[in-house]
């Protein structure tokens, strides 16, 4: 009757530890080192793809910085200076005397003053047309020499201009400062140019006027011989 008994007291038992082996089992299930190891990877890559979306939107704030520097203007303009500087010039070449920078006026000044002398010219006639040429020739010079004191007055203006300009590019914050102060750039060397041209153009003119004098001048002591000879002829009549 006891060995019944211890039997079934046996059998109870494993039953009772059977009962009690079955959370544990199952708590370790859900503890699975593996299943852990696989969250923790995927959240790294959550983690990295988190890190490259961040990394993505710098990128995009610096390009959208970087975009809005390049479309800043210049905050320097020398436009209406160097404008100031060409009108003047213009201006010195406007007040040619007595022949001015005009094709038609020159066509006529040259057929009356400096062309041939007309026949039965007489040497009052000749006399007022070298008085003439002289006083165009003069003013020439003096038209020359406006010219050039007003290029060299404004030299000091242009190195100016190009410093500061120079400064700004070198100070650009985007392509379209340093674009901009480029073009000023171009458009100072430009406005030399122009007052370069003009320096040239009122320099040959005076030189032109001069020779033409000479010319004009040899052409009047031709007449004047021809006259001379005419009259000396006329007075020595033919013997019979």
């Amino acid at each position: 009757m006891k060995s019944v008994i211890s039997r079934r007291n046996l059998m109870l038992g494993l039953v009772s530890l059977g009962a009690v082996a079955a959370p544990a089992a199952a708590q370790l299930t859900v503890n699975d080192p593996m299943n852990y190891a696989q969250n923790v990877v995927q959240a790294a890559r959550s983690l990295e793809q988190i890190n490259h979306q961040i990394a993505s939107l710098q990128n995009e704030a610096t390009m959208l910085v970087n975009q809005a520097r390049n479309l800043e203007s210049l905050p320097v303009s020398s436009l209406t200076r160097l404008q100031a500087q060409v009108s003047r010039t213009q201006a010195l070449l406007g007040q040619a005397q007595r022949l001015a920078y005009d094709v038609d006026a020159v066509e006529t000044a040259f057929k009356g003053r400096y062309g041939a002398a007309r026949l039965g010219a007489t040497e009052q006639d000749l006399v007022a047309r070298a008085q003439e040429r002289w006083a165009t020739s003069v003013g020439a010079f003096e038209d020359a020499l406006k010219v050039q004191a007003g290029v060299v007055g404004g030299l000091e203006t242009s190195r100016a201009e190009m410093q500061t300009l120079v400064t700004a590019s070198q100070n650009a914050t985007g392509a379209l400062q340093a674009a901009q102060a480029g073009n000023q750039l171009l458009s100072l060397q430009s406005q030399q140019l122009a007052q370069i041209t003009a320096l040239l153009a009122a320099q040959g003119r005076a030189q032109a006027l001069e020779a033409s004098d000479r010319a004009a001048a040899q052409q009047d002591a031709r007449a004047r011989f021809q006259a001379f000879m005419g009259k000396s002829g006329a007075t020595q009549a033919p013997k019979p």
